[in-house]
């Protein structure tokens, strides 16, 4: 997946504004924008730091990526995973993606699934207010509103600190690779044409820079629903195969979801997959 899938398994301008800053002064660097400012880099894969919402400056800081991204493999179709322990690492890109301003380091896996969407969120050891403070880099807000086709996004990957940039050509009722189904996922057009390594990287809207999305996968062979090589299936069951064509699942379900010191609460209105024993 966008590996795509087999890579994740193998690997386990300057613009000043004003900082916001609470408590006592600290010679806090100015915060700056880029076309890679937000993103992360994994070991296998790309990433964002990201924020809901009614996420707060002093809460725990987010970074989202793909669930065939974890450090512990794959989960199985069915498999939710909340409040696990992690230390993973990510490197913090510049803005401009010419070099890695830090290292961010995470607690806990906050949520993962690969159960109709394919998504990872880490909880990190820094604040957003931290993060801001030391590197000058805020986080990206997720979009909590359903994207339109016809919508100029940008895929920006941290791994291959490359951007690309399409159109939202539309989305595709279920999607199917090996044994996982996706619902309701976002298909590029074809000037996206990402590569193993993107998978986990933000899918932005273009205009508002809001993250509408992560990327995940693309069929690269042509094959019908196969590793790597995902099928769109209507509502009337018709399959169809789109060789080259890049997905990505939406985030805006993620981004309702996330509730006071950037917990993922689930059940009531969020419509993300639960854990069985919930």
């Amino acid at each position: 997946m966008a590996g795509r899938l087999a890579a994740a398994t193998l690997a386990c301008t300057v613009g000043a504004v004003p900082l916001l800053t609470s408590g006592t002064a600290s010679a806090a660097v100015p915060v700056v924008s880029g076309p890679f400012a937000g993103t992360v880099a994994l070991s296998n894969c790309s990433g964002s730091l990201v924020r809901g919402p009614w996420t707060r400056d002093a809460d725990r800081a987010l970074v989202l990526t793909n669930g065939h991204c974890l450090e512990t493999g794959m989960p199985p179709a069915g498999k939710v995973i909340v409040d696990r322990p992690s230390s993973r690492a990510f490197r913090l890109l510049a803005p401009g993606g010419d070099h890695d301003l830090g290292t961010l380091t995470a607690t806990r896996i906050e949520y993962a699934t690969m159960t109709d969407t394919d998504v990872t969120v880490y909880r990190l050891r820094s604040t957003y207010a931290q993060i801001r403070r030391k590197y000058g880099i805020s986080a990206l807000r997720l979009s909590d509103t359903r994207p339109r086709a016809g919508t100029r996004i940008r895929v920006v990957s941290g791994y291959w600190r490359k951007t690309y940039s399409c159109g939202l050509d539309g989305f595709v009722y279920r999607m199917r690779e090996a044994g996982w189904t996706w619902k309701d996922s976002l298909r590029y057009t074809s000037e996206c044409a990402t590569i193993a390594g993107t998978s986990g990287s933000p899918i932005l809207d273009a205009r508002t820079r809001q993250v509408i999305g992560v990327n995940n996968t693309g069929n690269e062979d042509g094959e019908r629903c196969t590793l790597n090589n995902p099928c769109e299936v209507a509502r009337d069951g018709t399959v169809t195969i789109r060789k080259g064509i890049g997905y990505g699942q939406q985030t805006y379900l993620l981004a309702r979801c996330l509730g006071r010191g950037s917990d993922v609460v689930l059940g009531g209105s969020c419509r993300l997959p639960r854990p069985a024993s919930r």
